[in-house]
């Protein structure tokens, strides 16, 4: 039995873990491109339904949700497979959205009607339409589940809606056009990018109170180009790193001084970002030259382009 159980803790120490597959909706290609994320190679391109756009993926990493804008549906596939399992029910041009932790309910951003849709992603039945500001877009959640916010692009707020009873409970005003909202890993801050405003604004959860606006100066770079967009923050929240749109820049913050520490090129037009389950690397969806560009998180370069499909828009990775 011994002789046995020493056999088995080998093999699986001997067991290379399987690479985290990096996940691509290229908005005019009406597709996803598959990337290994050991190798960066291109596994596949596979068919969403039209102009999708938010992408994410549950906990279990067993259902890739994709917003399909222009079918007014959240089509739901198989990661592995890349098959349609089903679809779930949203307003008319669903952008964006975001998974409650527990991966149950889903959050989903609604431009064209001005609601905020939330769905039982295990019944599939819609649980409550919440009426927000005009054009929504960004999505998020608070760590702890119990509060989601959306970014109205038209009104200029971040609305705070309470997760249980779907009540919006605060509103802030932002700069102009908001377009993501993503908290810190342990909810003390939320940063709110504005593409038209050229700034993130950093706001306390608890009080609903700014805490600072962080604006953006690339030498060589017109101010009109600066156009944040994607926000993502490290576990230990020592960064943040801000997508700067047609800069071609990923912005990078310090998460405790909230000053700007560095600017990374990258592709064109870069719009969204991903973290690898172990955040050593970063994927940035560059839409016009229609690539991705892996960073190192830790020395702040960016290592590769990888060519996709045609606008890539979003992205997500699975978990290991």
């Amino acid at each position: 039995m011994k002789h046995a159980l020493a056999i088995l803790l080998l093999t699986i120490a001997a067991t290379p873990a399987l690479a985290a597959k990096v996940y691509v909706s290229n908005e005019k290609g009406n597709d996803v491109t598959v990337i290994d994320g050991d190798t960066f190679e291109v596994l596949g391109t596979y068919p969403v339904g039209n102009r999708p756009r938010g992408i994410t993926i549950s906990p279990d990493g067993k259902e890739l949700y994709v917003c399909a804008s222009d079918d007014d549906l959240v089509r739901v596939f198989d990661p592995e497979t890349m098959q349609e399992i089903h679809t779930l029910p949203s307003g008319p041009d669903p952008e964006l959205f975001v998974l409650h932790p527990s991966g149950n309910p889903l959050y989903i951003a609604n431009e064209d009607d001005n609601l905020v849709t939330v769905v039982d992603t295990q019944t599939h039945r819609m649980l409550a339409e919440i009426p927000v500001g005009v054009e929504p877009e960004g999505m998020g959640v608070s760590p702890d589940g119990k509060v989601v916010i959306n970014t109205s692009e038209t009104t200029n707020m971040a609305h705070f809606i309470d997760a249980e009873t779907f009540e919006i409970f605060a509103n802030v005003l932002v700069d102009s056009r908001p377009r993501f909202a993503e908290f810190n890993h342990d909810g003390s801050k939320l940063f709110v990018s504005a593409e038209i405003g050229g700034t993130v604004t950093v706001i306390d959860p608890a009080s609903q109170e700014i805490a600072k606006v962080i604006s953006f100066d690339i030498p060589g770079v017109l101010p009109e180009a600066i156009q944040p967009v994607g926000v993502r923050v490290t576990a230990d929240g020592k960064k943040v790193f801000v997508a700067l749109g047609p800069a071609n820049r990923v912005a990078v913050i310090d998460g405790e001084s909230l000053e700007v520490t560095d600017y990374i090129l990258v592709g064109q037009r870069v719009w969204q970002l991903a973290f690898t389950p172990d955040e050593k690397h970063l994927y940035t969806t560059n839409g016009n030259s229609n690539d991705v560009t892996v960073i190192d998180v830790a020395t702040n370069t960016a290592l590769r382009s990888i060519p996709v499909g045609q606008q890539p828009w979003g992205v997500v990775v699975a978990p290991n």
